[in-house]
């Protein structure tokens, strides 16, 4: 299989912004997408796959008319499950708690949530169901865990660039003999 040119665009501003909001299915800001609007119009992608929380899919349904593409949900493509912590404000959270996790979330993870690998096995299991150009349009979290999986970064390494709503990471994905990429582009 040929290499493809994928779009990880992360979601709109959510109308609580500046917490811990994994799975809570908060929807984004009016006029929330019309950045990802904007973005879209000059990616060349012949369809649109977007996390099932209403942040995501409501912005890639926009863009999906707005290009007259098709769109498929995929929960796989959803924020990290923050568990116990869904829905907190970080600065309201115990803070050794929070260093523990984002120092190590694999053996710290939110307390009832999803483990940093178990999010990347499942973003892995999304990405090999991909075979062409295609934006994709959920999370900061389910967005840096791709490219992990693509480019072998550690958590830190994803987590060290700022990825603010609306932004667009580009990447060149090679399916062949596993799932590798490399990023060409970053659109904040």
């Amino acid at each position: 299989m040929r290499s493809f040119d994928l779009y990880l665009m992360r979601h709109g501003p959510p109308v609580r912004s500046g917490l811990m909001l994994g799975h809570s299915d908060e929807p984004a800001v009016p006029g929330g997408h019309d950045r990802l609007i904007a973005q879209a119009q000059s990616i060349a992608a012949d369809r649109i796959v977007a996390s099932d929380l209403r942040r995501a899919a409501d912005g890639a349904s926009a863009i999906g008319e707005a290009r007259d593409l098709p769109l498929w949900l995929d929960l796989r493509w959803r924020e990290l499950d923050f568990g116990a912590w869904d829905g907190c404000d970080p600065a309201a959270l115990p803070e050794q708690d929070l260093q523990r996790f984002w120092a190590d979330p694999d053996r710290h993870p939110p307390p009832g949530g999803e483990s940093w690998s178990t999010l990347r096995k499942r973003v892995r299991a999304a990405l090999f169901a991909l075979s062409g150009p295609a934006i994709v349009v959920a999370h900061a979290g389910s967005i840096r865990a791709a490219v992990s999986v693509l480019t072998g970064l550690d958590h830190r390494g994803v987590w060290a660039f700022d990825l603010p709503y609306g932004a667009v990471i580009c990447m060149r994905v090679w399916p062949d003999g596993g799932l590798t990429g490399q990023i060409t582009g970053l659109k904040p």
